[in-house]
């Protein structure tokens, strides 16, 4: 227990100062790939593989981790490279995002790296794998590739953006038709489920990519007089982006007269121990995991019940 509390108030040290750890590796190639540390729970030399019938074709078979049954998935393939061929010296990756336990087979594992999100940059655009990127950066002049896992997963399993009926059917939901709220994500496949469940309650929706392009966009409202808290019923922030993450951005507009009132939750495929001690840390008024449609809901009626009823 003491090193998992001493790995949470570790990575807590990053929170807002716009930093992060990547874990490096390689899969069918010498090119380098990375991951957040967040979503890393152990990497280890593969258990005994269970092939499972009529499976997904990236996911190459089952594993038993302590009681628990795992997926196994081929990264390589799931990003449209060649398949790696799994034996008894794999490398595997388990990794926690969404409330869901999965392991990555991937060619080998290169190191932990500490950055600053500033060094991160959005991936160019292009067909391939590019698709399959959140943003690149470069660690000793080797480019090195950070994966859309949330896109990888979301192939596999489809996510669920409809609202349901006993929730569309409370009059509170009422209010929200016609307010502004900001989401900010670089994951195509957060923001269109961002999208698909927020225009069922007639909400108007601004985007940004990253943080710093969040940040620029209230600011430029400002500028122009509006009253923040009148113009945004709420901002939605992903944890991890190029350029600026959402603590980072948080901690901004905490420290900014003009948007310090302002409701921001934190939205994100973070789902591990140290989420309330980050939430904490940054301001946040909310927090919630990613591809959750109802609890979506819940968290705008909470910041539409802080508002008085027009008389």
């Amino acid at each position: 227990m003491a090193g998992i509390l001493d790995s949470v108030d570790q990575r807590t040290q990053l929170v807002g100062e716009n930093r992060l750890e990547i874990l490096m590796f390689r899969l069918a190639g010498r090119q380098l790939f990375a991951i957040n540390v967040f979503k890393v729970q152990e990497v280890l030399q593969m258990p005994k593989l269970t092939l499972m019938p009529h499976r997904h074709r990236f996911v190459c078979g089952v594993v038993n981790l302590r009681g628990q049954t795992l997926p196994v998935i081929d990264l390589s393939q799931a990003i449209g490279m060649r398949p790696i061929v799994p034996d008894e010296r794999s490398t595997i990756i388990v990794t926690e995002y969404n409330r869901s336990v999965q392991a990555f087979l991937v060619g080998g594992v290169d190191r932990i790296l500490n950055l600053n999100w500033e060094s991160i940059l959005p991936p160019p655009g292009g067909a391939g794998r590019q698709h399959y990127l959140t943003a690149i950066t470069k660690v000793e002049e080797q480019l090195v590739e950070i994966i859309d896992v949330e896109k990888v997963l979301a192939e596999i399993v489809p996510y669920n953006a409809k609202i349901s009926g006993d929730r569309l059917a409370d009059p509170v939901l009422e209010r929200a038709c016609g307010r502004e709220v900001l989401l900010v994500d670089d994951s195509s496949v957060a923001l269109a489920q961002l999208r698909e469940t927020l225009s069922q309650l007639g909400l108007k929706m601004h985007v940004a990519t990253d943080g710093l392009k969040g940040l620029n966009m209230l600011k430029k409202w400002a500028d122009a007089g509006e009253v923040m808290t009148d113009k945004l019923l709420m901002v939605f922030t992903d944890a991890e982006m190029p350029e600026m993450d959402g603590y980072r951005l948080t901690t901004e507009i905490r420290q900014d007269p003009r948007l310090k009132d302002l409701y921001v939750v934190l939205h994100t495929s973070l789902s591990g121990s140290f989420n309330e001690a980050m939430v904490k840390k940054v301001g946040c008024d909310n927090f919630l995991s990613k591809f959750q449609p109802d609890k979506l809901v819940d968290v705008i009626r909470e910041r539409l019940m802080l508002d008085e009823p027009s008389a």
